[in-house]
């Protein structure tokens, strides 16, 4: 069932059982899950069914921090179906190591381990219309044969397999189930801008609406979920300050703190010393899409050299020249000498499909976990937007941990390329800096998480093991910004996975 907010009459009272706030990954797979059930469900959306420039608008910002290189209201989408609107379909789980609580890794730990997550990740390959949860070299090996993986030391490098959704888009995927739904009742343009509390702030009794019309709604329900975005969750909360003045959930000042991003950048080049075309580390971006691997440090390896998770995937050509240094561990000599014997450029220029093409050059792109920081934070603004809602200050703030992270990583898989005599890595001189810079081309894969951190320790944590806001009973949290650490794979099937996790504890919440 669907109804535009702005054609309801200014002030009206809409009551449900449970209000779910954004319609994202994360809010459209609660709603789903709902379809069909005797509660009634209200689905906020503050868009409509496609881009508009005001409503994007809304989620403007200032990046305060570290150099951010998109604007705030490009990394993420005001519409239904969220930022799947631009999603890639990139898709895997949670490494083992991610969850652990790491003795070298300051804030690190999950309430529960990789096993407790398995069950709804299985059910979440579904909603982004992948087969079997299965992500093992060596399961797709057995079928296809030609996609073989390096012989790399497996003490040393491990593989990271990665599926493809088509990609599926949310918006167009779910919008007629939740359309013809009868306990479903998506509002579209209906933003929500405060959390009303009781005299004790210890439960949520309503929630402000704003259309971008200039109508004013409030919404009741006995459960509330937020599912708006990292940044989103986090605004909403901090600017909920009528009964708590530093925000709902913020007792200890945690509600922002923890930002996270994937850095996501060229760190070395990989020339092979026979022309190959790597099948199982081709990544698909149209036509049939079969999984691929990247390649990362085993958990010793992390634990030896004291870095976070990461991984690197290979990428077609060479980078510019400016971001190149010479290779490492060789003499002026030596690399003249191997360079001679294995030139990129003698390697003739087929054209075949990139699926097959077969090359000597390749870029090393990271895929990077990053440090949990309490000063990596969103805060509120003296701005505000056109809802008369505040405006954030992104503070994103990396460490010498993150940077000499990658660092080791790449180190070690030059390694293994110079001993199994696969090829030679040459690494960016960007890495070789002191460990506080960062080049120009800093980028992150917008992929915006933590700032509403999950412990089952109020004094660590935003939210508890279920998603719940510690201080308030009733008001719980869905999307990345939960997760304590950042891991390394794209965000999107883990916050789904966490999102049926979370429906399933509150349908025994209903009885």
């Amino acid at each position: 069932m669907h109804t535009d907010a702005r054609t309801l009459e200014d002030g009206s009272l809409i009551q449900g059982d449970l209000c779910i706030v954004g319609a994202g990954a994360a809010g459209i797979s609660l709603a789903v899950e709902w379809l069909g059930h005797r509660e009634k469900i209200i689905l906020l959306e503050g868009g409509g069914f496609s881009y508009e420039p005001e409503l994007q608008a809304l989620n403007r910002g200032q990046s305060l921090g570290d150099p951010y290189q998109v604007p705030l209201e490009a990394a993420r989408l005001r519409y239904f179906g969220g930022t799947t609107g631009h999603w890639a379909g990139w898709c895997s789980p949670m490494d083992e190591v991610d969850l652990m609580k790491r003795e070298w890794v300051p804030y690190s730990g999950w309430p529960f381990d990789l096993d407790h997550l398995i069950p709804f990740y299985e059910r979440a390959q579904q909603y982004v219309e992948l087969g079997p949860f299965a992500y093992d070299t060596a399961y797709y090996a057995a079928q296809a044969p030609d996609r073989r993986h390096l012989p790399f030391d497996e003490r040393r490098i491990r593989h990271k397999l990665w599926q493809y959704s088509p990609p599926t888009r949310f918006g167009s995927r779910y919008r007629q189930p939740v359309m013809d739904s009868e306990n479903v009742h998506l509002y579209t343009y209906a933003n929500a801008v405060e959390i009303e509390a009781n005299e004790s702030v210890r439960r949520a009794v309503g929630l402000r609406v704003k259309t971008p019309n200039g109508k004013s709604h409030r919404v009741e329900a006995r459960h509330y979920v937020l599912a708006c975005g990292t940044i989103q969750n986090a605004r909403l909360l901090l600017s909920s300050s009528n009964q708590a003045a530093a925000g709902l959930g913020n007792d200890r000042d945690l509600v922002g703190r923890f930002f996270a991003e994937h850095l996501e950048m060229g760190g070395a080049q990989l020339v092979l010393s026979e022309p190959s075309a790597l099948p199982l580390y081709r990544h698909s971006f149209g036509g049939p899409r079969l999984p691929s691997a990247e390649l990362g440090l085993s958990v010793e390896m992390q634990r030896e050299h004291r870095v976070l998770n990461g991984t690197a995937s290979l990428r077609p050509g060479t980078f510019p020249a400016q971001m190149r240094s010479f290779f490492q561990n060789f003499t002026e000599r030596d690399l003249g000498q191997w360079l001679r014997k294995h030139d990129p450029s003698d390697v003739p220029a087929v054209p075949l499909p990139l699926s097959v093409e077969v090359r000597r050059d390749f870029r090393l792109q990271c895929r990077s976990e990053q440090a949990p920081n309490p000063d990596s934070r969103v805060l509120l603004s003296d701005q505000t937007d056109a809802l008369g809602m505040p405006q954030v200050d992104l503070h994103w703030k990396l460490t010498a941990q993150d940077k000499r992270s990658i660092l080791v990583m790449f180190s070690e898989l030059a390694h293994e390329f110079g001993r199994t005599g696969l090829g030679r890595v040459q690494i960016l001189d960007w890495l070789l800096e002191d460990d506080t810079s960062w080049p120009s081309f800093l980028s992150g894969g917008f992929h915006h998480m933590g700032a509403v951190r999950m412990h089952r320790d109020s004094s660590q944590g935003v939210v508890d093991a279920n998603c719940r806001v510690h201080s308030i009973a009733n008001l719980f949290v869905a999307g990345a910004a939960v997760f304590p650490t950042s891991g390394a794979p794209n965000p999107t099937l883990t916050l789904i996975a966490l999102a049926l996790r979370l429906s399933d504890h509150l349908k025994k919440l209903s009885g």
